[in-house]
């Protein structure tokens, strides 16, 4: 995914989103410093949201069912990839991935996988906490690697 796409998703969402948690267009702008001629501009299709403010969007409404199901993921954690790449530091626990993760590969409790709606890659501990993210699969083959020889 990159910046131009997400922030496209954003956009065609943003309606359904303000009212699934019953923000009014006011109150919407106001959080995320948009006028509120911009909010009715991009609910209407006339125009896209910026960068500044998709990043706002998803840090507003971050455990929207909506959004994880676009992203297929915390939509944090794909701004945070599209931004850096490779997020390589502990994180969350995750739920190891039963239903949007495909399973690559599997060594002695650590999982290689990828998202089926985002096509990232991260690598989760036995413990399935995550290790690593990625948009690309050579780094994370890499680290898997990294991983294998340490463990």
């Amino acid at each position: 995914m990159d910046r131009d796409f997400l922030i496209q998703i954003v956009s065609e969402s943003l309606k359904h989103l303000r009212t699934e948690n019953h923000f009014t267009q006011d109150k919407l702008a106001e959080i995320v410093g948009a006028s509120k001629k911009t909010i009715i501009q991009i609910e209407k299709g006339r125009a896209l949201a910026d960068w500044t403010t998709t990043i706002a969007i998803c840090a507003l409404f971050r455990d929207s069912e909506v959004l994880h199901k676009l992203f297929g993921t915390d939509p944090m954690e794909v701004i945070e990839l599209t931004i850096q790449d490779v997020n390589i530091r502990p994180q969350e626990k995750t739920l190891g991935g039963h239903i949007i993760w495909k399973n690559i590969t599997e060594y002695k409790g650590f999982k290689l996988q990828r998202n089926l709606i985002s096509k990232h890659f991260r690598i989760l501990d036995e413990e399935n906490y995550r290790l690593i993210s990625t948009f690309n699969e050579e780094v994370a083959r890499e680290k898997w690697k990294d991983i294998q020889k340490t463990i």
